[in-house]
């Protein structure tokens, strides 16, 4: 392959937010900034705009839709790589895994880009989630991941990258804006929060995202007197999953003790004025963006022990360890770190830097191949 600039595209079923959604657009500047021609195909979102002011182009595609006129979308597909002369396709999900793969089965080899997929999450074990192994290049996000994808499909190590999603070493906070100023309109906003201890979940309300053991947290601390407040940082996927926690939060009389702050661009300033940050998930998590986001912050993590946050925290922050949904040591973990916050060590794993240049590393690797 000579060196010239790139066409690579990635594909996604939409661009609002999550881990998923950030990284696509972290490769997506990368690519621009190296001088390759960044392409996204998703059916739109609130990132969208933050992608093209990043240099790079957006196509608006309902490709994680399910319905019978998606076959449209693989003729589509074969449009654009003809139309941008696509070298790598980059895809992030599993429906729109396949509608790459049956287009690219419809081009002669040689001209067919060359495809590349990212496991992000512990998917059921089935022939529709198998998709994800089927790229020239698998990258997936922690090696905790990879054991469970090696266990239960038949795939080439060679092909398999653990490719850990990566943060900014130094975080900027509001978008430049002096963090003293955000404090000021923070404290104008909630006052009543002021001198009060934050314990803060920043999730997806969703089912197995831990909401019910922080909920309980929170109840047997007021129960003991601790001056804290819960917030809980994330879009509800589910009205009827957010109304089923907002009983159960007044079931246990803590609709004062804590706060749904719902989506939020400023979620780096939310954590680091947090006393603590907390990542409780009952599945395991393939990796747990939030949690390495919070060590980098300065702000302590606690989180149980499996999957990729077990993984990271066992690295860089061993003393937020808990065992899984043991509610016992997540109460005497939390009253240890409310009474004598620890002292977060600064790291420089798991870097956004490395991510991006191992992703383009790879895409180059294939085309020399």
């Amino acid at each position: 392959m000579k060196n010239r600039n790139l066409n690579i595209l990635q594909i996604l079923p939409n661009l609002e937010s999550g881990g998923v959604e950030r990284g696509t657009l972290e490769i997506a500047d990368y690519l621009a900034r190296e001088g390759h021609n960044s392409y996204v195909i998703s059916g739109g979102g609130r990132l969208v705009t933050n992608l093209q002011k990043g240099g790079s182009h957006h196509i608006t595609l309902p490709i994680g839709k399910k319905s019978p006129l998606v076959i449209f979308n693989i003729f589509k597909l074969l449009s654009i790589y003809k139309k941008y002369k696509i070298d790598i396709v980059h895809v992030r999900s599993r429906l729109p895994a396949w509608i790459t793969l049956f287009s690219l089965k419809l081009m002669k080899k040689k001209e067919r880009p060359k495809f590349v997929t990212t496991i992000h999450g512990y998917n059921s074990v089935s022939l529709y989630s198998s998709i994800m192994t089927k790229g020239d290049a698998v990258l997936i996000v922690s090696h905790a991941l990879k054991r469970f994808i090696l266990a239960n499909y038949h795939i080439e190590k060679r092909k398999i990258t653990v490719n850990h999603r990566g943060v900014p070493d130094k975080i900027i906070l509001n978008n430049g804006k002096k963090f003293s100023e955000w404090i000021k309109n923070w404290e104008k906003k909630y006052p009543s929060l002021k001198e009060k201890k934050l314990l803060t979940l920043p999730a997806r309300i969703s089912r197995h995202k831990g909401l019910e053991d922080f909920i309980d947290l929170i109840h047997q601390l007021k129960v003991k007197k601790f001056d804290i407040h819960g917030l809980i940082v994330g879009e509800a996927k589910s009205k009827n999953y957010l109304l089923e926690i907002k009983k159960y939060i007044d079931s246990k009389d803590l609709s004062n003790n804590i706060t749904f702050l719902g989506y939020q661009a400023d979620i780096y300033e939310i954590m680091k004025i947090s006393h603590i940050t907390f990542s409780l998930s009952s599945l395991p998590e393939a990796f747990g963006r939030t949690v390495i986001e919070s060590i980098k912050l300065g702000v302590p993590v606690i989180g149980y022990s499996h999957g990729g946050v077990g993984e990271q925290l066992k690295l860089v922050f061993p003393e937020g360890l808990i065992s899984m949904r043991t509610k016992s040591a997540l109460m005497k973990k939390t009253i240890e770190f409310i009474k004598q916050q620890p002292e977060v060590r600064p790291t420089k794993l798991f870097s956004l830097e490395n991510m991006q240049k191992n992703t383009l590393a790879i895409y180059k690797d294939l085309l020399k191949n």
